[in-house]
């Protein structure tokens, strides 16, 4: 019998939410190359797992699109949704490509963690999802706001998680044939 609070590479779907280049300058230098860093990680690792990946940019216009850093790891036929609406469950494109997927272990990355982060995870949860935040992959303007986000999530039954303990997850074994890469990229 598995363990369904682990990750499982067959049932993920990693979703990057609104890792763009306006969000990333508000966010200190340290923390926003800190969470792209990590985020490149799992991007490598949901890529050579082929797990599927969601990419939303929120109103790209005003801030941007997903920082180049990231876009040079998408390989072709990443989605890349664009929207307005803060949870991404709220938009139809988004929830389509999730369904189809028919991954029901979602994990988020990406920014603002006390706002789209947040409203997606909780909203995703109730749609009967086992909803993923990467706690070192995700950010907010301010420490509070990160905080009082990552509290409110594990309080509504998210699971907090981060980049190392995710990949290891996926793995599940030394003997899986992707282990020797993918532990190479935990420095």
């Amino acid at each position: 019998m598995s363990n369904t609070q682990l990750l499982n590479e067959h049932d993920s779907l990693l979703v990057i939410i609104d890792m763009q280049q306006h969000l990333a300058a508000a966010m200190s230098s340290d923390i926003a190359s800190g969470v792209i860093n990590q985020t490149q990680i799992l991007l490598t690792a949901a890529n050579v797992l082929s797990i599927p990946i969601i990419v939303t940019e929120q109103y790209p216009k005003g801030l941007g699109s997903t920082v180049t850093e990231l876009k040079d790891q998408f390989l072709n036929g990443t989605t890349i949704i664009e929207k307005t609406s803060f949870s991404c469950a709220d938009v139809a494109e988004f929830s389509r490509q999730i369904e189809s997927s028919k991954r029901t272990q979602i994990i988020l990355a990406g920014m603002e963690t006390h706002i789209c982060i947040m409203q997606s995870a909780l909203d995703l949860q109730q749609q009967g999802y086992q909803v993923f935040v990467v706690e070192d992959a995700v950010s907010s303007r301010t420490t509070t706001h990160q905080d009082n986000a990552l509290q409110r999530m594990r309080q509504a039954g998210i699971i907090i998680s981060n980049v190392e303990s995710i990949i290891f997850e996926w793995l599940g074994d030394a003997q899986h044939p992707a282990f020797r890469r993918l532990s190479k990229l935990i420095v």
